[in-house]
């Protein structure tokens, strides 16, 4: 079997040869940069793209090297990361006007470790405003497409992540997950991404918040995109751990999976749910997946448990998601945004709504005390899930209801729909499945298991207990190695 070309190898036997010394780090650039100028005007995928200096930074790395310096994880390794990240030195806009001229004098914490780790940043990816959509674009860069098919969107917000990865003009990729913005661009690209646990990951350095910002935002976190599961843990590994404040007082030891094998994982499945259908064909994929765990020896079974019920998960997650994003809102907006959320049970008796949708209005305008009460509801969820999680090691779900979808930029969004098995549904819906994991903090990771007959990628959703990051990556790996996951070059790339 041919090994895969360089700019589509994988990250770890990359970093491998670059700490070893049978690969340099600039010839590793200067095959990327290459990459880049042969495919970036097709897909525009990045935002940035700093190959002088990244070209200065490899020739070091490799003069180091040959010194003697002791190498690092990363060492050598040219990457992206999402233009939502700030970069010393390099602009970060967030795909909006206002932050056109940004360019942040102190680098995202995530990115310093990267760079600690050795790792050279290449560029920056393309996101949709504020990275606020499900699709990447905005007026800045304009529209990213999906190297699978140029009609459809690569997702968001971190759209520009997947559609680097999947066109291998990076071999790995830094995103941050809100509503899906790691899993569901992996999903519509056929790549892998991974939302860690909740505070696994320092969010320093991230817009949004306003550039500067310290505090923790709720629900979000950074998270690794790439092309295999190993490649997952290896950025994993860098990017985890305390603030260089709270390393005073505590380290990072993550809970290590203990699945040697695919027989000995406890797989539960919910790909089902009256408030959300997911299309045909998904469901058909999902289904001959779960018929080829169970031939492995595998114990399988539909799970069972209270909290897999969007009608009880979505109100709490987009009160919440709501009550994050207020803070950006002007007075007048977030009353007509509760008008809105009181006319929701008349609205829908006329028109599809995704079910818990109207909640995000009422969220906007909590007060602190009411904050408290739904978080508090979200933390006793966070509890008890903890039995579900006694019964089974890895939950499956879909990601969103379909495959990529066409682009459409119609205003205003709440009127766009998607296409489910040939029937409109709200475009809302595409925040359904992801809901579970991002409301509880729990890790999920986005796996590709498949194509639809039209050649379009599509992924599973792997969601563990707290805490139990490895573990689902690790299933993920598994299924990579009985040939039941994996990424696919796409056609002409």
């Amino acid at each position: 079997m041919s090994q895969a070309p360089l700019h589509y190898r994988p990250a770890h036997q990359l970093a491998d040869d670059l700490r070893s010394g049978k690969l340099t780090s600039v010839e590793l650039t200067q095959s990327l940069l290459h990459r880049i100028n042969s495919h970036n005007p097709h897909i525009n995928a990045f935002t940035y793209v700093d190959g002088k200096s990244a070209l200065e930074a490899a020739a070091d790395a490799d003069a180091r090297l040959k010194a003697g310096v002791e190498p690092g994880p990363l060492h050598g390794l040219p990457l992206t990361v999402k233009d939502t990240w700030e970069v010393a030195g390099m602009p970060c806009t967030a795909g909006a006007p206002k932050l056109k001229r940004h360019r942040p004098k102190q680098s995202a914490a995530v990115v310093q470790r990267l760079q600690d780790a050795g790792a050279i940043i290449l560029g920056k990816s393309n996101v949709p405003l504020y990275a606020s959509d499900i699709q990447s674009y905005n007026r800045l860069f304009g529209v990213t497409n999906n190297p699978h098919n140029k009609n459809h969107t690569p997702g968001g917000s971190s759209g520009g992540a997947a559609a680097a990865l999947a066109a291998g003009m990076t071999p790995l990729e830094i995103g941050s997950d809100l509503a899906g913005s790691i899993r569901t661009p992996s999903h519509f690209c056929g790549v892998f991404g991974h939302k860690p646990s909740r505070g696994l990951i320092s969010m320093r350095g991230h817009i949004p918040g306003p550039p500067g910002a310290l505090s923790e935002p709720d629900l979000v976190t950074g998270g690794p995109m790439a092309r295999t599961s190993d490649d997952l843990e290896l950025l994993l590994d860098v990017l985890a751990g305390p603030n260089s404040q709270e390393a005073r007082s505590w380290k990072l030891e993550m809970e290590q999976s203990s699945h040697a094998s695919l027989s000995q994982v406890r797989v539960g499945h919910w790909f089902s749910d009256p408030a959300c259908p997911i299309d045909k064909e998904l469901a058909a994929g999902y289904q001959n997946l779960t018929d080829q765990i169970a031939r492995s020896g595998v114990s399988i079974s539909p799970a069972r448990h209270p909290l897999l019920d969007l009608e009880r998960i979505l109100p709490v997650y987009f009160c919440l998601l709501g009550g994050l994003m207020g803070g950006s809102l002007k007075p007048a907006q977030k009353r007509q945004m509760l008008v809105a959320s009181h006319l929701d049970p008349i609205l829908s008796r006329v028109t599809s709504m995704t079910v818990g949708s109207g909640h995000y209005g009422r969220g906007v305008n909590l007060s602190y005390g009411e904050w408290l009460m739904w978080n508090e509801k979200r933390e006793q969820m966070r509890a008890q899930v903890e039995t579900l999680f006694n019964e089974y090691d890895v939950l499956l779900t879909p990601v969103t209801p379909t495959t990529a979808i066409p682009h459409d930029h119609s205003q205003p969004v709440f009127r766009r729909k998607i296409q489910v098995s040939g029937k409109p549904r709200p475009y809302m819906d595409q925040f359904c499945w992801i809901a579970l994991a991002t409301l509880l903090g729990l890790p999920a990771t986005s796996v590709p298991i498949g194509r639809t007959a039209n050649g379009l990628p599509y992924n599973v959703q792997v969601i563990g207990a707290p805490g139990k990051d490895l573990t689902t990556i690790g299933f993920a790996r598994l299924l990579e190695q009985q040939g039941l996951a994996g990424f696919q070059v796409p056609a002409g790339f």
